[in-house]
């Protein structure tokens, strides 16, 4: 699989520059951490690779014909929805026994009949995580998926995630590096 390829990526928002020439190689089938300060553009620059800002200059390629699944650092999930349904929306061949099994691994009990708005904070960002790794998808990205987390469901979390990702492409982006180890992350690119 050939590399996804950044070449000199620039964007600005209202005349502040938030990336600036940013050139880098993403392997494919590897997970990849993106570690920069508060404010250096990575989650705009998952946002350019999701399709959702454009350049302004420079050019990206490896990214065509890529299905993309997200997981946003807000958790997005229609609250009126309870998680069997707002992980359906992603990929609606799933079974009930398919999604009910997986959240069971992410300790996720008793609460399928809930709407997302009666989740704790915890939950939710959990079925958040869960909706993009069950979705159909080449291509996942994570920023900052385990903020919110205790220390013992993100340890949790964390292995679950990282046995669905094993050998496809991941981009995470995050300021701990334990994250980045405990998803066996095969490279870090830092700016």
């Amino acid at each position: 699989m050939k590399p996804i390829v950044l070449y000199k990526v620039c964007k600005s928002f209202d005349e502040k520059t938030v990336l600036q020439e940013l050139s880098m190689n993403i392997p494919q089938g590897e997970t990849t951490a993106l570690m920069a300060s508060s404010g250096q553009g990575k989650t705009t620059l998952l946002r350019i690779l999701m399709g959702l800002e454009q350049v302004d200059s420079g050019y990206i390629s490896g990214m065509e014909g890529l299905q993309k699944s997200a997981v946003f650092q807000e958790d997005r999930l229609c609250e009126n929805l309870n998680p069997i349904a707002n992980i359906r929306l992603t990929n609606p061949s799933l079974s009930y026994i398919q999604i009910l099994e997986a959240m069971h691994e992410m300790k996720l009990f008793d609460c399928e009949h809930q709407a997302a708005a009666e989740l704790s904070g915890g939950m939710r960002r959990r079925v958040a995580i869960l909706r993009a790794l069950l979705a159909e998808w080449d291509i996942l990205f994570l920023d900052e998926p385990f903020k919110g987390l205790d220390a013992e469901t993100k340890r949790q979390v964390m292995a679950v995630t990282c046995r669905l990702c094993r050998e496809r492409t991941v981009l995470l982006v995050t300021h701990d590096l334990s994250e980045a180890k405990a998803m066996a992350a095969s490279g870090l690119i830092s700016w």
